[in-house]
């Protein structure tokens, strides 16, 4: 195996950057928040979610971001140490509280979110605070789109990015929009594409491809729009219907499996976690599409399994549970 940057202890190190939250999801679905009877308390945030995610399929993986000191955050880092993942990249602020969103689920598993954050620790986070030695050590950084969004994290996110570049990382970006938090949805849209050329992989959702390019489609020639030649894969994920992928060589798609959704948070964070956790271990299958189709059936298994539970991080699968489901496609 050959390692491009990290430890050399077994496989590479996924650095995950960004926020990392308390979701409240609602006891029953098909309810308003305003209706919902109560909550169920889990912890989220895409970046946490993604980093939790390679840390139960057996990988290695550290988070970087800002929590409040305050009793969530504090919960939170414990869940992260819980999970196998390394907290040396986590940060408190005494003067900001820990990020909230009040997510419903609407009868068919999807979701619609409220935050709490005015401002939240993770929009806090200075450059200052990053720690530069994880960052380096990453052989994969992935970040989201959230940490752009203000000052001071958003000059930490360009940091944190140019820092794991230049010490050889491949950088995966997945935008991971939540409108609601952004001044506009032009300002979503500018700021989202602003890093595009700095990533390696790329994945967005087929809502975020039709956001993005302003184009109700998910064709091909659609989802090349977003391609640019400094991508090695550009990867669109259609929910139940699997996902396209697309490299400077070769492009197509992979069906998803069957399974009863009942709550589709976390599982894109799953389909990364699973990507990038297989990618560590063997980056030649960015250039090889039996290997990278392969590799894509196994992320699909892991998002799938994800929807079949309520909250992100207690439904992300295990390796066992991923193989089993593909055994029985």
């Amino acid at each position: 195996m050959v390692i491009v940057n990290g430890d050399s202890a077994g496989a590479g190190l996924i650095v995950s950057f960004g926020e990392m939250l308390i979701d409240f999801v609602p006891t029953v679905s098909g309810v308003s928040l305003a209706e919902a009877p109560g909550f169920l308390k889990a912890p989220g945030g895409a970046p946490a979610n993604v980093a939790i995610a390679v840390a139960r399929l057996g990988g290695r993986c550290a988070f970087l971001g800002k929590l409040g000191d305050d009793e969530f955050g504090r919960m939170l880092a414990a869940i992260l140490k819980e999970n196998g993942v390394d907290d040396a990249g986590v940060s408190f602020d005494a003067r900001a509280r820990t990020a909230l969103a009040f997510v419903t689920l609407r009868a068919d598993g999807e979701r619609e979110f409220m935050f709490y954050r005015n401002p939240s620790a993770d929009m806090l986070l200075t450059e200052a605070e990053l720690n530069l030695d994880l960052i380096r050590r990453a052989a994969i950084f992935h970040y989201g789109s959230i940490s752009l969004i203000t000052e001071p994290c958003r000059s930490a996110h360009l940091k944190a990015m140019g820092a794991a570049k230049e010490a050889g990382a491949l950088l995966s970006y997945d935008p991971n929009l939540r409108l609601p938090l952004w001044p506009s949805a032009a300002e979503a849209r500018e700021q989202i594409l602003s890093i595009w050329d700095q990533a390696d992989i790329i994945k967005v959702s087929d809502v975020e491809l039709e956001f993005l390019t302003g184009t109700e489609s998910v064709e091909d020639e659609v989802a090349m729009r977003l391609w640019r030649p400094s991508l090695k894969l550009l990867l669109v994920t259609l929910g139940e219907k699997g996902c396209k992928y697309y490299t400077k060589d070769f492009h197509g798609s992979v069906e998803s499996y069957a399974v009863k959704q009942v709550d589709t948070t976390g599982a894109g964070d799953a389909f990364v976690g699973a990507l990038l956790g297989k990618i560590v271990e063997d980056q030649s299958a960015l250039q090889d599409e039996k290997k990278l189709r392969e590799l894509l059936r196994f992320a699909n298994a892991c998002g799938a399994i994800t929807t079949t539970k309520k909250g992100a991080i207690p439904s992300l699968p295990t390796a066992a549970e991923a193989m089993q489901l593909m055994g029985g496609a």
